[in-house]
């Protein structure tokens, strides 16, 4: 038993299939060591691509809390009117619409990520980056993909560098970002998936209206390490479209406010939310409550001082006398929309 564990030790590759190392490391520099990434066999990374797809599908029309009503549209709106009042610059405007099949084809992925004033964002950019800012802090995030750009450049040729690279170097890069050989690995990877699906590095297509926001959100999940959440990113960020992403300053908001159950997981709340809130809100709450999130020290965990949305959810000892956020505590309370001081019906 014992001289087994050790050949597993010695081998991973016996219970996970292939490795792949990445060295972050490089010459003149202190060896910390090869981490060892490891790449799951391919028919387990089809098997969770179609688990993946399947809930997609399941939660596309039902909520997969079906029986929880919250949050109505009323509420949606009093809360995205709250914090437009409470946000500097007001509501965030979408930078753009999808566009018709001929304009999406007049901009190629050497635009990455954006070139002259017509040209469209470079999706596939795009969800590097928004993979990259997972689990990391927003300057962090912009340090790790300025590097990558200057070590592999951008457009359809650095895609190719990237894919045919050694991961180490990948994760040297963006090594300031953290995760960095997990990431590198998930990135090429990504690439690899859209030129054996497209022939090219290249997801342009889906600025085109002619594909639903259901169509391309199935095609971004179905890539290995692209999940709910970096897809509606992408759709609204990228692509210019309403979707609701669900992060941690957003689900820790939503939760306070009883937007969703207690023991809800973030993809899950982001389904519901996705089916509760009205489209033309979406993209603009999400961006001012995650600028809430980072900023207002009141409604953190036991965070002191007032809050706009701790006022809404548990009354008016949070609110400051004579600001917007008392008279939309007056609204939310004695209402037409039946709500007590708690947010609970």
């Amino acid at each position: 038993m014992t001289r087994t564990l050790k050949r597993l030790r010695s081998c991973p590759s016996l219970l996970f299939g292939p490795l792949t190392t990445a060295n972050a490391t490089k010459p003149g520099q202190p060896d910390e060591g090869v981490e060892v990434v490891l790449t799951p066999p391919k028919d387990t990374q089809d098997a969770h691509a179609t688990k993946k797809l399947k809930l997609l599908e399941k939660h596309a029309t039902e909520s997969p809390y079906p029986l929880f009503i919250r949050p109505t549209a009323e509420e949606t709106r009093v809360v995205y009117a709250l914090l437009a009042a409470h946000t500097p610059g007001g509501v965030p405007a979408l930078h753009s619409e999808p566009k018709d099949a001929s304009d999406a084809g007049n901009s190629t992925s050497e635009s990455a990520p954006r070139t002259g004033s017509s040209a469209l964002p470079n999706v596939l950019d795009s969800v590097i980056g928004t993979i990259l800012s997972q689990n990391t802090s927003s300057q962090n995030y912009t340090r790790a993909k300025s590097c990558l750009d200057v070590v592999f450049g951008t457009g359809e040729a650095a895609f190719g560098r990237m894919a045919n690279a050694e991961v180490g170097e990948i994760a040297h890069a963006i090594k300031s970002g953290g995760l960095a050989n997990k990431k590198a690995n998930t990135i090429q990877t990504l690439l690899k998936s859209v030129k054996a699906k497209h022939g090219k590095y290249d997801l342009q297509h889906l600025h085109t209206n002619e594909i639903p926001n259901g169509d391309a959100m199935r095609e971004l999940v179905s890539y290995k390490g692209v999940g709910p959440k970096t897809a509606a990113c992408v759709l609204s960020f990228c692509l210019g479209r309403q979707a609701f992403a669900v992060d941690t300053h957003v689900f820790r908001l939503t939760r306070m406010l009883g937007w969703v159950p207690e023991d809800a997981n973030p993809v899950e709340a982001q389904a519901h939310l996705e089916l509760r809130i009205p489209s033309e809100f979406k993209y603009g709450l999400h961006v001012m409550m995650v600028k809430h999130g980072r900023t207002c020290r009141g409604c953190r965990h036991e965070g002191k001082g007032s809050c706009p949305l701790k006022a809404v959810a548990f009354g008016e000892e949070y609110v400051e006398r004579g600001t917007v956020a008392a008279q939309f505590h007056s609204i939310w309370s004695y209402g037409t929309m039946g709500f007590t001081c708690c947010g609970r019906r």
